[in-house]
């Protein structure tokens, strides 16, 4: 046992920490559980300017015009309640932003007390899973407490993570807490996490409504419990991934968020806290011919929105350096 409480030491601890304490932006640096969710007391609904909000929804659907494949949008102002949105209700490959309702379901899960977040979850060597994630390195009979998978299968979109989740719960459940949670075209099938690039049987599937359901109630603390919506909230915080929605983040400004990339479908989805008042804005694509295509135009549609969030389109500069950054190629 000691062997193992030191490989898990240097293999988990030293990773996760060293990730967790890399230079992101705003209050996503600091370590989990000791971010003060900005939802706990939401700020009232204020108007926004009609004309800015019109010059907005069109830049972002002339922008999505321009994309190749196929898309679907939520953008959602969280002061006022405004929506953009375009093909909302598509279904979509999930790829990994199944992990986001996993996650809920777990913590629906711990409120039922069907599980506790402290369990203590052993590593099997057939459990580990290829992909993303750094637990198929850990040595097998390491074990972890169902709160350290749930960071590991959001912070590094971990596959092995996510397996061993969903051996706690099964898939019955966790399909059957989609529903009753108000989800309405979250599937999920053991057949969804084959890496293949190919068509698979039964993928797992979602919508851009539907992730912007889960992100809304989250935000305003009412999925699950209020406690288990902060801390949803706190490791969405950690998220690693920052080629697409957070490309262009303003200095100062955070963003809680979940990738997808698997199958010619490429996602991102998350909540940005800037100064200027919160939002949600989640991007689904598929059917694009190449992923740099597909987390390019993910990063416009995010810098459109940063855009208007700093001042609307009605400043000329704006304007200028939005239109810019949109026929510049992809790094």
């Amino acid at each position: 046992m000691k062997k193992l409480q030191i490989r898990k030491q240097t293999i988990v601890e030293l990773i996760v920490c060293a990730s967790l304490f890399s230079p992101l932006m705003g209050d996503a640096h600091k370590p989990l559980g000791l971010i003060s969710a900005a939802s706990a007391n939401p700020p009232a609904p204020v108007t926004i300017n009609p004309d800015d909000w019109q010059s907005f929804a069109t830049a972002l659907r002339q922008r999505s015009r321009r994309f190749s494949g196929n898309v679907g949008y939520v953008v959602k102002d969280l002061r006022s309640g405004e929506i953009v949105e375009s093909n909302e209700n598509g279904v979509f490959p999930s790829a990994s932003l199944i992990k986001l309702p996993i996650m809920v379901a777990a913590f629906q899960a711990v409120d039922e007390g069907k599980i506790s977040l402290s369990k203590p979850i052993t590593l099997r060597l057939q459990d580990k899973r290829g992909g993303s994630g750094v637990l198929k390195l850990a040595a097998p009979g390491t074990i972890f407490t169902l709160r350290e998978l749930l960071e590991y299968m959001i912070i590094h979109s971990d596959n092995t993570a996510a397996e061993l989740i969903i051996q706690q719960m099964g898939f019955d459940y966790i399909q059957t807490t989609f529903r009753r949670l108000g989800m309405q075209d979250t599937e999920i099938h053991p057949e969804g996490f084959h890496l293949s690039a190919r068509h698979v049987a039964a993928d797992n599937r979602t919508s851009p409504r539907d992730m912007a359901f889960l992100l809304d109630k989250i935000y305003h603390r009412k999925l699950v419990s209020g406690d288990a919506s902060d801390q949803m909230l706190d490791i969405l915080k950690h998220q690693k991934l920052r080629d697409r929605l957070p490309r262009f983040i303003p200095t100062g400004w955070s963003i809680a968020h979940k990738t997808g990339l698997l199958r010619r479908a490429c996602h991102d989805v998350g909540i940005v806290f800037s100064p200027d008042g919160d939002y949600l804005i989640c991007v689904l694509t598929s059917q694009d011919a190449t992923y740099k295509n597909a987390k390019h135009f993910i990063a416009s549609l995010g810098r459109i929105t940063y855009d208007y969030y700093q001042g609307g389109f009605h400043r000329p500069v704006l304007q200028s350096r939005r239109q810019t950054t949109e026929i510049q190629p992809a790094s």
